[in-house]
């Protein structure tokens, strides 16, 4: 039998980005389930290869039956040892099955944003040798990071960017899955919520400017961060 990897997309985006076409790319199948537009929810089993959660517009504390429902997948992933990607609010609610609260982050932080790589060695193993590299960031909570995890990587605006647990499971504030594409897609969507402009927050002209050498250098740390991912999956 062969297994796939589960994409939960939470927003109307035509793809979920870099994520989709690196798999893609590496031949692991994956499926993408709209799970907030009433897509059923599957029950964990052997067709599963990993899970891979994605942002959104909503909170991991909002009170909807489908993350509930995602909730449940992924306490069952964790106890049965099933890679887990999750990418900002993706990341949140595995903090918040972790036990770990999800709060207000100190700031904003939209844009992009340099992060630094934690001095451990899991850190190491999972950035290489990346030390300082720009994120695309857009969110106003935060994580807090599990007692059993290793924090990875930090940004000035928010110390808790990643954290990594098991050696299978990767938990991410940020975006590392933006494509040209689906950055433009967001800022055309959301331009009123982009107005400010300051130490944290980027307005529309600011997050455009320079944009396809931005997501070519978000490229190389996704493709850092998805390669040691995969190494964890059994797809065959």
């Amino acid at each position: 039998m062969t297994k796939e990897v589960l994409i939960f997309l939470h927003m109307n985006d035509k793809s979920p980005g870099y994520i989709a076409d690196f798999l893609a790319e590496k031949a692991v199948p994956y499926r993408v389930i709209r799970s907030y537009n009433n897509e059923p929810i599957p029950q964990l089993d052997d067709s599963i290869a990993g899970l891979v959660f994605m942002g959104g517009v909503m909170s991991a504390n909002d009170d909807l039956p489908w993350l509930k429902e995602e909730l449940r997948l992924i306490q069952q992933a964790l106890a049965a040892d099933v890679p887990i990607l999750g990418h900002c609010l993706g990341g949140q609610l595995i903090s918040k099955v972790l036990g770990q609260s999800i709060s207000k982050n100190p700031v904003a932080e939209v844009g992009w944003h340099r992060c630094q790589t934690q001095n451990n060695a899991v850190a190491k193993e999972w950035l290489g040798d990346l030390d300082d590299f720009q994120m695309f960031h857009w969110h106003y909570e935060t994580f807090a990071i599990p007692v059993q995890a290793t924090h990875i990587f930090s940004s000035p605006n928010c110390t808790n960017q990643a954290y990594v647990v098991n050696d299978n499971v990767l938990a991410m504030q940020c975006h590392v899955e933006m494509t040209e594409p689906l950055v433009t897609h967001w800022v055309d969507s959301w331009p009123d919520h982009l107005v400010n402009s300051n130490n944290s927050e980027q307005n529309v002209a600011e997050i455009k400017a320079g944009l396809p050498a931005k997501v070519a250098e978000l490229n190389r740390v996704a493709e850092q961060l998805y390669s040691r991912w995969i190494q964890s999956l059994k797809y065959n």
